[in-house]
């Protein structure tokens, strides 16, 4: 006599979430033998599978802030039950602070304090650059490198992250004292803060940020010419 169907599972109910893991569970068979196996769906594919005396599931390894849709099928003897309803079940929302801030990006720069110490930028103190930061880490968000022009000066540095704020400095030639032959390089200190502010994407990786950064030039003097110390305070902004 060939073995009956096992009854479809029934009743899914969500568990605990985090940012990339869901759980839920389902009720077994009010009467009878439990079936050999579940099967776990996710969007119409078998994900995974349980022994039939185990009624629920956690499936890991997701993107956080992310919805998904679970169904279950019970098998035993080799036949599959008809599939249960769906579940909609979503993990969690990290906040912002856990961003991961990566790639290539054209920042926008605007000199807001000291723009008239400086010789050869636009009239407007504004204008673009292209910055890139690549993470020290191989996931989730962690201190970044950075490679960068600002003026003239090409600069790596690196950035220390607490929460959604990274910090950094670096020192170089950024605008000259002088122009023409009577130009001469001043070493200025740049100190860089980066806030992230939004998200964007399954990866959790920061989809726009904005900082400042604080510019720092000593007295510098070459024979007769010299440029007395000055700051400079600038506004970055980016969006991806």
């Amino acid at each position: 006599m060939a073995e009956p169907s096992a009854a479809a599972a029934g009743g899914l109910v969500a568990g605990s979430s985090t940012t990339s893991s869901v759980a839920f569970r389902w009720a077994g068979p009010a009467s009878g033998p439990p079936p050999g196996k579940y099967l776990i769906l996710n969007d119409g594919k078998v994900i995974g599978s349980v022994p039939g005396t185990v009624t629920s599931y956690r499936g890991t390894g997701l993107a956080p802030a992310t919805a998904y849709q679970f169904r279950v099928a019970a098998v035993r003897g080799g036949k599959r039950s008809a599939l249960s309803s769906v579940l909609v079940v979503a993990t969690s929302r990290p906040p912002v602070s856990a961003a991961r801030l990566d790639g290539r990006w054209t920042v926008g720069v605007k000199v807001v304090q000291g723009a008239s110490d400086l010789r050869g930028i636009p009239k407007s103190h504004s204008w673009d650059e292209s910055w890139r930061f690549s993470p020290r880490c191989a996931a989730g968000p962690c201190a970044v490198r950075l490679m960068g022009r600002f003026g003239r000066l090409r600069f790596k540095t690196t950035l220390a992250r607490a929460g959604a704020v990274y910090r950094g400095k670096t020192v170089g030639n950024v605008f000259p004292c002088g122009s023409g032959s009577n130009s001469f390089p001043i070493r200025s200190t740049l100190r860089i803060r980066v806030k992230t502010a939004q998200v964007a994407g399954r990866a959790w990786s920061a989809g726009s940020w904005s900082g400042t950064m604080g510019i720092a030039a000593p007295y510098t003097s070459s024979g007769a010419f010299y440029c007395p110390a000055s700051h400079q305070a600038v506004s970055l902004a980016a969006s991806s």
